[in-house]
Parts: C-alpha cells; structure tokens; sequence
C-alpha cells in the first residue's frame, strides 16, 4: 500500500486506482491541534463506530464510499477526488467531494452558544422566543456548512457556497436532506440505549452516476456530540464526545491561551500532554460510547 494522506487521527493509503483505505490512529486533536497523548483503541473505536453508521445509511437507501472494514481499525472506501471548488462541467462532476463540512444542529450547544451569547446570531433566526438557555432543544435543527480547506473552519452562508465554491442550490438541498435523514437514524439507535444526539457533521461527495453519497466518517465521538440523557432530563449536561477532552484543556486555560494567540497573530502554543488519568478516561469514554451507540460489544 502507498501512503497517500497522514492526518490528525487517520491515514489514508492507495490499494488501487479506484479504493482507499483508511486506518484509524489512536491519535487525538482538539482545536485543529494534535495532542501528544494517544488513546489506546480510539481508532478502533472511530472505525467501528462509522462503519456501523454506513451500513445503516446503505439500508435506508443512502449511497456511501464505504466498502468493507478489512481490520478493527482500517475501513476500505471508494477514491474520490478532493477539489478545492466545484467550478466544473457537469461531464466531470462525478466522483469528487464536496469542498465544505456540513453541520447538523438540534441543540444549543458549544460553538453555537458562543456565538448566540457574544450576539454573532440572533436567536430569532433559530426561531427560540425568550431568553435562550445552554441545552434547549431547537426548535427546528439548524443546518450549517463550514469551508473546509482554510487554515481554521469558517461558517459561510449559502450564496459564498455558491458563488464563491461553485456548489449548486440543489446540491446542498440534497445534502442537508440526507444528514438530517442520517441524524433521525442516529437519533432513533441511541435514543433508546440512554443517549441524546446532540449535533455532529457529515461530508459529502458526487458519486459514480453524479448522485449525492455520504463520505469520510460521521457519527463518531470525534465528529458528533452526544449527552447522556438521564443526566439530560435531571437538567445536567453529561458530555459523551471529545468536547470532554476539550473542556479540559478550556479548564486548564490552554483554550483561552490559543485563541489570543490566533487573534493577535502570534505563535501559538504547543498543547500539553494529557494526564494519565485523563488519557484512561477518555479511552474508557470512547471503548463505552462505542457500545452504548451501536449496541455492540466492544
């Protein structure tokens, strides 16, 4: 096998001139920053965990890139192209990934409660009447994409994504349909084994024929968020995700030191270590979160 991509938590190896396979690390990266702490099976934990999600999509009817799981922590998918726009004819829009991430919201939480708080979003616009509240459920899930070949993540309306990265009106109708049809599937498995699908993010891609299919992975403590929901009715919001591994290095002071540093364009700070206690946590975390979502043992 070539190695083609080493990324944050995964690499991503050439078989042939049509199939990838991704192997899951045991890294860990918060903040776009990769902690030098590994956390044994994590990898494991992500590959599982996605694949179950894609074989659930491929029953419901939704085209994937997945192939097969070869290893617990290695999943063979369809190549597909990476552009940094969709500024093609229709002749060579096959085969190629959509150049945004796409959000699901269904609570107020993280990144979205910072930004109704510090006013970057009227609370009208999510449709909330009164006085918004940290974990209210939305009153309907709010959809979002985000670029995805910038240095940091920026959220981005629509018309930038189709003016400026050449998506189509249909295209990110098409998706947004899909990841809330994902997300209703999430919600249904785990709603029932205690857990609450609190928002994650899905990519997408133009397949073979030029139809919309679900790509990379989704559904994972990685990508999505997840609340315990018997802490959740009790008014407590118990994170079951890597926001632990993030709330931890906000409680540290790291978070507040960083984002200083990006705003007044000075070198950022290497990110500790975790704990020994921490690194046994967050394994334990992603080992119960595997079989509380999927049902499966781990």
């Amino acid at each position: 096998m070539k190695l083609l991509v080493k990324g944050k938590v995964k690499e991503v190896y050439e078989l042939d001139a049509g199939t990838l396979r991704f192997r899951f690390t045991d890294q860990i990266s918060v903040f776009d920053k990769i902690i030098p702490s590994l956390i044994p099976r994590k990898g494991e934990s992500l590959c599982r965990t996605s694949a179950y999600w894609f074989q659930l999509a491929k029953s419901n009817g939704m085209d994937t890139h997945f192939l097969g799981m070869p290893a617990p922590n290695e999943m063979d998918v369809k190549r597909i192209r990476q552009v940094k726009k969709m500024d093609m004819p229709d002749s060579e829009r096959k085969n190629v990934m959509l150049p945004l991430e796409f959000i699901c919201r269904h609570f107020v939480a993280g990144s979205m409660w910072d930004r109704l708080k510090s006013g970057k979003v009227d609370k009208k616009d999510l449709g909330i009447e009164g006085e918004p509240e940290y974990g209210m459920r939305l009153p309907e899930p709010l959809f979002e994409v985000t670029t995805k070949f910038e240095e940091f993540d920026r959220s981005i309306q629509f018309r930038e994504a189709i003016g400026s990265l050449g998506l189509r009106k249909e295209e990110l109708e098409s998706a947004r349909d899909m990841a809330l049809k994902m997300d209703s599937i999430i919600a249904g498995e785990v709603e029932p084994r205690g857990l609450l699908h609190v928002d994650g993010k899905k990519e997408f891609a133009l397949g073979a024929e030029g139809q919309l299919m679900l790509i990379d992975t989704f559904g994972t403590l990685d990508e999505d968020r997840f609340w315990d929901a018997g802490a959740y009715a009790q008014g407590r919001f118990v994170e079951l995700s890597k926001e632990y591994v993030r709330q931890y290095y906000r409680g540290t002071g790291y978070h507040e030191a960083l984002m200083e540093a990006r705003e007044l364009k000075q070198a950022e700070p290497d990110i500790p270590e975790l704990p020994l206690q921490m690194i046994e946590d967050t394994a334990e975390l992603y080992a119960k979160l595997f079989e509380r979502i999927t049902g499966q043992r781990f």
